[in-house]
């Protein structure tokens, strides 16, 4: 295809949709949180007030609030940069044969919903649970470790240590192995050359991780919600609460933009820092660090290989046990779904929920928005591929830039600024504005994977078929279109699951007519915690399996991810 020359037009749709469905509500709570009055029904003024945000800075509760959100968004990160390194070097070291089943660890997480894995830590930190009986055969006091900065910490590593690990996956898998060799020919031990080699190189890939992990921490509120117990707050929580309870849009919008412009800063630090401690990417002379005593490395090396195996282990057991525990207690003759203790084997809860007719219907409504959301995304995401990797037009790296943006703002604002748009243009069905925003979170993702599809693609077959005559059309249909239908293929899956499990953005959309099963899930287990929704969560655990395992059949796990 001459994607070089019609690559401005092949980028059109994927860029007209998010101008619609990401830039307008955007503009939509930048407009909102300049409005001076709070009034539900007040006009609209074009004549901006700084109120909402004097009002922010001068309470004491949000600036506490703010301020604590985005101390749990740095350790969080933290405790993801430092458990996520282990598994990812645990990846890269796997056999070929055995790299797939490793992969299979961080993606099943990754792609189970948000709800499910904030019951699983729920069941591990709860009274009588795994952590409280294991503190109890030490010898120690039992405690409750639910309800606390703690849990919600915990929950919220559980959730993005994933990204975290593809992050560094791919610059580690890129290394060069002979430096690590060269290294411990040098007489290096393990500790030494990752501090001094690994890491170094691998710092591209934290500063990415860095960046993710902490936008989305700092802006989420489902599992400080489950997983907190109210007692816990954070902006996301304060933002759901003056949007859709007490409907004062310009304090919530201004509040959501205070947090935009927090991730926007911390994002800007964090390049400066990795670009501080990277002088040869700017050609800059690098820094002689400071040698360690002879005595410290000697201790490091003794305990550095078996504090990094303990560290692997804890990170894969955060990953999968509290899945296991979701899974275990959805059989629990129990009929709280946080209760830990055994009492007796039941299939009655799954049994419950195929004889309710509302979670049927949720459910649904989910697939025919999973699936309306995955067709929308393939159709604008292919061709922006196409003109990604093949075009040469200017500001090609801009647009890049521009089509990953939704995955680097909160959604909360999104989801807030839709619901705005969706209350002024009445006409606009809801199942519309929500397929809308699900294209913009779901389109990023299938558009990464689409175009390393399209770099591999073998141009000298294209240049063969063109060669004797056949048209684009045709050379598209017959030689590119089969190439790239794995990567489709694989592209459509993941988009699906995020799209069939997104809570956080949905939560802001839909109406007591439509709802989506992942938002009823996360709605009962905030007000009630019968054990159907175990039931449930478990078969959101067994989708995400299958549809992994079809996608193996397809194209390696290991490979799914890769740029």
């Amino acid at each position: 295809m001459k994607a070089a020359s019609t690559g401005p037009v092949l980028a059109a749709p994927y860029f007209l949709w998010l101008m619609a469905a990401f830039a307008a509500p955007l503009g939509a709570v930048a407009l909102l949180s300049v409005q001076e009055s709070s009034e539900l029904f007040a006009p609209l003024s074009l004549n901006p007030s700084a109120i909402q945000y004097l009002d922010l800075a001068t309470d004491p509760f949000s600036r506490r609030t703010i301020l604590r959100t985005l101390a749990l968004g740095a350790c969080v990160t933290l405790a993801s940069a430092i458990l996520g390194y282990p598994i990812a070097l645990w990846l890269t070291r796997l056999p070929p044969g055995w790299r797939p089943l490793g992969f299979a660890c961080v993606l099943v997480p990754l792609l189970t919903n948000v709800v499910v894995r904030s019951l699983g830590i729920i069941l591990l930190l709860a009274p009588g649970g795994l952590v409280s009986n294991a503190l109890a055969l030490l010898g120690l006091p039992r405690v409750n470790l639910l309800f606390g900065w703690f849990a919600v910490g915990l929950a919220l590593t559980q959730v993005f240590l994933p990204y975290m690990v593809l992050a560094l996956y791919d610059v580690l898998e890129a290394q060069e192995k002979r430096l690590a060799e060269a290294a411990a020919g040098l007489g290096a031990g393990p500790v030494v050359t990752f501090f001094r080699v690994t890491l170094p190189l691998s710092l591209q890939g934290l500063r990415a991780g860095v960046v993710i992990v902490f936008l989305l921490s700092s802006t989420a509120y489902v599992s400080a919600t489950l997983v907190g117990g109210r007692q816990v707050m954070v902006s996301g929580m304060v933002v759901l609460k003056e949007g859709l309870e007490i409907l004062n849009y310009p304090a919530a919008s201004a509040l959501a933009m205070v947090m935009l412009a927090a991730s926007v800063l911390v994002t800007f630090l964090i390049g400066r820092a990795i670009g501080f401690a990277t002088p040869w990417i700017a050609a800059r002379p690098p820094r002689r660090l400071p040698s360690m005593p002879r005595v410290l490395v000697a201790l490091l090396e003794t305990i550095g290989p078996a504090v990094s195996r303990i560290l692997l282990a804890i990170a894969l057991l955060l990953l999968l046990f509290p899945l296991v525990l979701v899974a275990v207690s959805s059989f629990n003759n129990s009929p709280q779904a946080t209760v830990a203790q055994w009492l007796g084997f039941t299939w009655r809860w799954y049994a419950a929920v195929l004889d309710n007719d509302r979670y049927l219907a949720d459910a649904w409504v989910s697939l025919k928005l999973g699936l309306a959301a995955t067709v929308v995304s393939l159709a604008i995401a292919l061709p922006a591929a196409l003109a990604l990797v093949r075009g040469t037009f200017p500001g090609r790296e801009a647009l890049s830039a521009f089509f990953m943006l939704p995955l680097a703002l909160p959604g909360i604002a999104i989801g807030l600024g839709m619901l705005r748009l969706l209350q002024w243009f009445t006409a606009l069905p809801a199942f519309l504005g929500i397929l809308a925003v699900h294209v913009v979170l779901v389109a990023p993702f299938m558009l990464a994977m689409l175009r390393a599809s399209v770099a591999a693609l073998d141009r000298g077959l294209e240049e063969a078929a063109s060669g004797l005559g056949a048209p684009p059309w045709r050379v598209f249909l017959r030689i590119v279109l089969p190439q790239l239908a794995p990567g489709i293929a694989v592209a459509c899956l993941i988009g699906f699951l995020i799209s069939f499990g997104e809570v956080t953005v949905t939560a802001f959309l839909t109406t007591a007519r439509l709802q989506t099963l992942p938002v009823r899930l996360y709605a009962e287990a905030s007000f009630s915690l019968e054990n159907t929704i175990n039931a449930i969560s478990t078969a959101f655990i067994l989708l995400t399996v299958a549809l992994l395992l079809l996608m193996h059949r397809l194209v390696p796990l290991d490979r799914v991810w890769r740029r």
